[in-house]
């Protein structure tokens, strides 16, 4: 490695599905889910590190009833042809709280140069070929065309959700196929659920890489990886292949559990790559992992082996 990269973990507490965006500004912007799932935050800071003392701002509230009223999850800040994104998904509220996991995915858009500031638009619902849990949407470009990356049930497939790629029409809009590109199939990806979720994508070395998150959220929470060559067709399933073990996982000797749901960010000299992750330090917990609000942000540099793939180690432990 070119430098070497010091961060005390948790960088902030109590923020799982965490995003950092590393602006041209020389700021990193971070959101993620909040514990009381009712809102979405933006904070930003030089370093890494001085986003756990970074004073957020609200962008946006969940509304009283219905559509976006309920379990208000892993938001994403992106900016695009001179304007901000927040991808996020959310479920309803009904008379009798029907549907509260019911997720649809939703973007807001923001023109202003600094985005705690100025005013954040409803786009609206992302729109995929069904009407279904759908969650965790993320979005890259490649090569000049804008894809989106998500995980959403397929109402034919057993299971909670699979990852599905699409061109984007604009940032608020897929167009063309929706194709799925991996769904749980390994025994690591199906303990408590059969998730894959939580997209992250790095381009390095020829490849397109995607982590993404799977089985429960407590300690069976892990990362696996997909990639495809640069030069295929990314919409074609057989562009891609999947790792056949996690990629990070739970470790007990260092008291990190359940990491996952990620993002990529680099060093503040742009020199060494960090990977953003969630994780709790204890194992057990009482009652439904989701309402455990201790899945703490954390942070640490990776490294690349010699056949050009990441190699993200074990999560560190807490400082």
């Amino acid at each position: 490695m070119s430098t070497i990269v010091q961060i005390n973990n948790p960088v902030i507490a109590q923020r799982a599905d965490p995003w950092v965006y590393k602006h041209t500004d020389g700021y990193y912007y971070f959101t993620a889910s909040v514990p009381e799932y009712d809102r979405i935050e933006v904070r930003r800071s030089k370093t890494i590190q001085g986003l756990g003392e970074a004073e957020p701002a609200v962008v946006w509230r969940k509304r009283e009833r219905g559509i976006l009223s309920a379990n208000i999850w892993a938001p994403e800040i992106h900016y695009i042809d001179g304007a901000w994104y927040i991808y996020f998904a959310a479920a309803h509220t009904t008379e009798t709280n029907e549907g509260l996991f019911d997720h649809r995915m939703y973007v807001l858009e923001n023109r202003s140069a600094n985005p705690l500031e100025g005013d954040w638009e409803e786009k609206g619902q992302v729109i995929t070929e069904w009407e279904s849990f759908a969650l965790d949407a993320t979005t890259f470009e490649h090569r000049g065309t804008r894809y989106y990356v998500w995980a959403q049930k397929d109402p034919a497939i057993p299971g909670n959700s699979n990852l599905y790629i699409a061109e984007m029409e604009n940032p608020w809009t897929i167009k063309g196929p929706q194709v799925m590109i991996s769904k749980p199939e390994f025994d690591w990806e199906t303990i408590g659920f059969k998730v894959n979720e939580g997209a992250a994508v790095l381009k390095r070395n020829g490849r397109i890489f995607i982590s993404y998150s799977a089985s429960a959220t407590d300690f069976n929470y892990c990362m696996g990886l997909l990639w495809a060559s640069e030069d295929s067709d990314l919409l074609d399933p057989a562009s891609w292949s999947k790792s056949k073990q996690p990629v990070f996982r739970t470790s007990e000797t260092t008291g990190q559990y359940g990491p996952g749901h990620n993002s990529f960010t680099v060093s503040e000299d742009g020199l060494v790559d960090i990977m953003v992750y969630h994780a709790r330090n204890y194992r057990e917990i009482q009652g439904d992992p989701l309402y455990d609000p201790n899945r703490h942000t954390r942070a640490q540099a990776f490294d690349w082996d010699e056949n050009g793939f990441p190699v993200f180690g074990i999560p560190a432990g807490d400082a």
